[in-house]
């Protein structure tokens, strides 16, 4: 409580109406899959736009290469085509795929910067590193500190740049010395050896010829157009300069620092130390990535996909979404391995907060064979979606079929910006797809669309269309892909929006509270459509109070509110009746 110690005029705020409530985001993506490059380890990247994905993850891969498991870049393209606006990706690599480097395992120990493509792929074969010398730090000796014979500290114009640990050159014109910066302060620099020349080393004059400079290198990353530039990049494990926390934040190459061992206890320019030359002017050397490999596909396993959780940053597949807490839809595009979809679709049961898109193998084509892959799952959580869809590949420049699960989620994220997550993601144009690889007729969806089975079928003058919205669940209450979404999206945006309600006193003032704010964003809710009746109370109710809690749930610390609301169903089956009109009926 606020003190009032002296007399004066106080003013206090506090909070007494509802606390606004926003939606949460319903349509955001997440991929998993193979790539031509990009992280295997750690959090989903988040890309914007395809070419955000290329930049990552590279372009699209080749059949020949990744066979049936090269789909993920296809369908991110889609789903950004289709309406998608953001996504966050995970690549996996089968277990036999290497990062290009620098060193094998017998020359190890003989180099001293060892480089290695930031993750695996061939892609890092065509990494290209160069090194030049370069320095931070030039300053003249103005005077020597005790005897010039053996003194080791050095009065100095300027002592900005030297740090403990650095190495040094000191050039005469003629003759360059190299030592290692022990102290450096107030203008006084304490060397690790005793400069050559006593007396000589100084150099007063106004423009001075004998300097002391700092000795770093320069490293260049190339691949393809992305140019990474770090300057003044050193072996001083100890300064900010070193080149393993410099080239920390490189998105290409990752380094370690094997240089104390490769030098002994020679001092030289680092430039020196991994070229074997001396440093000159305009000197530079390359360094070459080989041995990198995508693996093969006998190894592209279900495991990749489900992933392992060694703990946060050291997750893989679908594990490492586990932290994602804005991925509302799923796909792993063209991966139909029965445990790898039921891995997923657990992952999203076991969160509740996101949606699954599931392939059908592009073999299974007869009802009977759709059927049985989808007789495999009982689900509220997962849609399944049928036939391939063919699209032009700009890599082979051909049309090519493609799994459909990209292009839905771009459709689901389109329904959800135009209409909203309670409209029903059907009735829906497929973009960018010029044909379908097998045409369902109206029999057939009759016995496929009860069973939970989503087609997308080609219609005369309307294009090609996504012709259903069922989820792939045997309750009846969830059998609509809206219904389910429109839960999901309920569920988080209150649980998010209630989270100032946590160590609140559990009192009718906290109660009243929480049902003006919960009521307030409901009613939003109905007044966009997506509940159903003529008026709030007959789209929702909200009991919060004594009659949803006990004495023994409000001394536990338990606040229990109860909603219920009444969504929209889509008009799935439209049926006109018609009569003949007659004289007698008038």
């Amino acid at each position: 409580m606020a003190e009032y110690l002296s007399p004066g005029v106080y003013v206090e705020e506090f909070d007494s109406g509802a606390v606004p409530l926003e939606g949460v985001s319903t349509s955001t993506a997440g991929f998993i899959g193979l790539a031509e490059r990009g992280p295997v380890v750690g959090i989903p990247e988040l890309v914007t736009s395809f070419a955000d994905f290329s930049k990552i993850y590279g372009s699209y891969l080749s059949e020949k290469a990744f066979g049936d498991y090269r789909f993920l870049s296809y369908a991110v393209e889609h789903f950004f085509i289709n309406g998608g606006s953001r996504a966050f990706i995970m690549r996996v690599a089968p277990s036999d795929a290497k990062e290009a480097a620098n060193v094998t395992e017998e020359t190890a120990a003989t180099i001293p910067l060892h480089v290695y493509a930031k993750n695996p792929g061939v892609w890092g074969n065509q990494l290209k590193v160069t090194v030049r010398p370069s320095s931070k730090a030039k300053t003249p000796i103005l005077g020597i500190e005790g005897a010039a014979a053996d003194s080791k500290l050095y009065q100095v114009k300027t002592s900005a740049g030297f740090h403990a640990g650095d190495v040094v050159a000191f050039s005469d014109g003629e003759k360059v010395q190299y030592s290692r910066v022990v102290h450096a302060q107030d203008n006084v620099i304490e060397l690790e050896t005793h400069l050559e020349g006593d007396d000589a080393v100084v150099d007063k004059e106004l423009l001075p010829t004998k300097l002391l400079t700092t000795c770093e290198f320069t490293v260049d990353v190339v691949f393809r157009d992305q140019i990474e530039t770090y300057e003044h990049v050193s072996f001083n494990a100890s300064a900010a300069s070193h080149i393993v926390k410099k080239l920390g934040r490189s998105s290409l190459i990752r380094v370690t620092d094997n240089s104390t061992a490769a030098a002994g206890e020679t001092i030289t320019h680092p430039f020196q130390v991994i070229t074997g030359s001396e440093p000159t002017e305009d000197a530079t050397y390359a360094i070459g990535l080989t041995g990198g490999s995508d693996g093969t596909q006998e190894n592209v396993t279900p495991d990749i996909y489900m992933g392992v959780n060694e703990g946060p940053g050291k997750r893989t597949g679908i594990q490492s979404f586990i932290d994602n807490d804005d991925v509302s839809i799923m796909a792993i595009p063209g991966v139909t391995e029965p445990s790898v979809q039921l891995a997923l679709v657990a992952h999203c049961e076991n969160l509740r907060s996101r949606f699954a898109v599931l392939d059908i193998p592009r073999e299974k084509t007869k009802v009977a064979d759709v059927i049985s892959h989808r007789n495999m799952f009982d689900t509220q959580y997962a849609a399944m979606y049928n036939p391939w869809l063919q699209v032009f590949d700009p890599l082979d420049k051909r049309n090519i079929y493609i799994p459909p699960s990209g292009s839905m989620i771009g459709i689901y994220a389109r329904s959800d910006n135009t209409r909203g997550v309670h409209k029903a993601p059907a009735n829906e144009v497929v973009r960018a797809c010029v044909g379908l690889d097998c045409q369902y007729n109206k029999g057939e969806q009759d016995l496929l669309n009860p069973r939970g089975v989503n087609l997308i079928r080609s219609f005369t003058g309307q294009g090609i269309r996504v012709w259903g919205a069922r989820t792939l669940s045997s309750n009846g209450l969830w059998k609509y892909i809206n219904v389910r979404r429109l839960f999901i999206f309920l569920e988080e945006s209150i649980k998010r929006g209630t989270n100032w309600v946590v160590f609140e006193p559990n009192d009718e003032r906290l109660w009243a509270r929480v049902q003006r704010t919960i009521d307030s964003f409901l009613t939003r809710v109905w007044r966009d459509g997506a509940l159903m009746g003529a008026s709030p109370g007959e789209a929702f109710y909200i009991n919060i109070g004594r009659s949803t809690m006990t004495q023994d749930d409000i001394d536990n610390g338990r606040l229990i509110c109860v909603i219920g609301v009444s969504p929209v169903k889509p008009a799935e089956f439209v049926i006109f009746r018609i009569t003949q009109k007659t004289n007698e009926q008038q």
